[in-house]
């Protein structure tokens, strides 16, 4: 009983190092990134199972990799913030060296990993979680209001991961579309969270546009971002009209979200509305490309 506890509560701990559940939500734009490169070549979804296992396999670990680095390095940050102030790595529930060296063999087997699938996929991999590491982590995270673009790079490689495991080559519009609209996507989101956050980053000393330059204008920015989300809907036309058509609608909700949002709630009411519409909008634009590629995959429409 007692090693069946001791190995729940390391699963615990290792899952928590790791941020399982970062890693749970990023599989699902990798695997929109695949399947949309399936049905954009009408490759065989049978001819390609080594490269699709590959693909989540080594994503998950790099993705790992990247949330152990994470964690190691904000121990500082984490320990004020009342969302992470209980983590492993802040808790010495795990120590430091053992968070390193678990980064490191998550790193280099991810990215092997995902070069069974394509050279492509490993490339993208490495710079995903470079992006992570030092130019967002250990850099921007703590010096500039612009720490959630510079961090939207890594944040958006899943789809790309996905692609490039099953085709080689990124330059097709409803990828760069796929992208571009996750990259775009993260600015409202987490403009969202750090509203709803404001005194933790701040006590933190994170500086999170709503920290440095207030409410007023992370609004104005929100909605610079929402219309630059719903202009990057055309790229998805090439494709197919319906993914675009789904794409501009949902970015069409969210600004309308935003700019009546804004007049009828406090700040506090209207970030969390953002948030939850920012949930829903990539659970749907995502679940839409996956399963229109499926469909068209299976019945080689």
């Amino acid at each position: 009983m007692q090693k069946k506890e001791k190995a729940t509560s390391f699963s615990k701990i290792l899952a928590q190092t790791i941020k399982i559940g970062i890693i749970k939500s990023n599989l699902i734009p990798m695997f929109a990134g695949l399947t949309l490169a399936l049905y954009t070549y009408h490759i065989d979804i049978f001819n390609k199972i080594p490269e699709i296992f590959f693909a989540f396999m080594g994503s998950a670990l790099v993705m790992g990799a990247a949330g152990a680095f994470n964690n190691l390095y904000d121990r500082d940050i984490d320990s004020i913030m009342h969302r992470t102030k209980n983590r492993p790595t802040v808790t010495g529930e795990i120590k430091p060296k053992t968070v390193l060296w678990l980064g490191i063999f998550m790193s280099v087997s991810g990215i092997i990993i995902l070069a069974l699938a394509s050279y492509l996929a490993a490339i993208l991999g490495f710079l995903g979680l470079f992006f992570y590491i030092i130019p967002y982590t250990m850099w921007s995270k703590r010096k500039t209001v612009f720490n959630t673009e510079i961090g939207s790079i890594s944040g958006a490689m899943p789809p790309l991961l996905g692609w490039a495991a099953i085709y080689p080559d990124i330059t097709h519009p409803a990828i760069i579309g796929l992208f571009v609209v996750t990259v775009i996507w993260q600015m409202p989101h987490f403009y969202a969270i750090a509203i709803r956050k404001h005194n933790e980053y701040k006590a933190a000393k994170v500086p999170m546009l709503p920290v440095v330059k207030g409410v007023k204008r992370t609004y104005i920015q929100t909605n610079i971002y929402l219309v630059l989300l719903i202009a990057i809907s055309f790229l998805f036309a090439p494709l197919s009209i319906g993914l675009m058509l789904v794409a501009l609608l949902l970015g069409f909700l969210w600004l309308i979200l935003s700019l009546f949002g804004y007049k009828r709630m406090d700040p506090e009411k209207w970030a969390k509305s953002m948030f939850i519409f920012s949930l829903f909008h990539m659970t749907v634009l995502f679940s839409t490309v996956i399963i229109y590629s499926l469909i068209g995959i299976i019945f080689k429409i």
